[in-house]
């Protein structure tokens, strides 16, 4: 059966993973808010730590402004910006994405996003803009704007709903993670392939038992990659 479209993980695939001091970016959201900054980051940081573990446990979707409210912190737009200041070297889009998809629109595949994030759409939209891709993309669906995340079969219809594809088959879902990524999306019946390079928190990981239709090492490779698949 054809591919019609490729649907991708943001973070540790279209942006090339980058290990990140969780509580250093909420030290400098709480520095911009309070006197007591110590002890509003660590309130931050458990708030998203817990969070991210109802992800991993239930695949509950969360939202950043979420997190603020269970630590008690005052929502003030310096310390929104403090922190994505903070990330911002954590963004930057992989410079082979733009050729990569630029390729397979022009074998006429859909192309699309799928993540898990607590971060607002704007954010993300304003760093594809900014990273010159966004136009590249038919639809991007972002978990923050759900009720569910990956692996959730929802997220993923979300995704293929959002790309225009009813059957899941003609789909391939590109990701880092064995089993938010690749069971998520063989769960519902899409082809699957790993970018085996993120270096996954032990506490963000969960076992499964699962195999990729392939894997690739680098995003160049996927057009020639879903060709086959195809």
């Amino acid at each position: 059966m054809a591919i019609e479209a490729v649907i991708f993980d943001w973070g540790g695939t279209l942006s090339p993973w980058r290990t990140v001091d969780q509580l250093e970016g909420w030290r400098r959201y709480a520095a911009e808010v309070t006197a007591d900054v110590e002890s509003l980051a660590a309130a931050l940081h458990e708030a998203d730590t817990a969070a991210w573990a109802r992800v991993r446990d239930t695949s509950a979707a969360f939202r950043l402004s979420e997190v603020i409210a269970e630590a008690g912190a005052p929502h003030e737009e310096r310390g929104w910006q403090a922190f994505r200041d903070f990330w911002e070297h954590a963004t930057w889009t992989d410079p082979q994405v733009k050729p990569m998809l630029t390729e397979l629109r022009g074998a006429g595949l859909r192309t699309g996003v799928l993540s898990s994030t607590g971060w607002p759409a704007r954010w993300h939209e304003e760093i594809f803009e900014r990273d010159g891709v966004a136009d590249l993309f038919d639809a991007c669906v972002w978990s923050s704007d759900l009720e569910w995340t990956k692996p959730h079969p929802d997220a993923f219809g979300a995704a293929l709903e959002a790309v225009g594809v009813t059957d899941p088959a003609t789909a391939v879902y590109v990701g880092d993670r064995p089993f938010d990524d690749i069971s998520g999306a063989k769960s519902v019946g899409m082809h699957a392939i790993l970018v085996p390079h993120s270096n996954i928190p032990a506490a963000q990981q969960v076992p499964v038992d699962v195999h990729p239709d392939a894997v690739i090492n680098e995003l160049a490779e996927l057009p020639e990659v879903i060709q086959k698949l195809g």
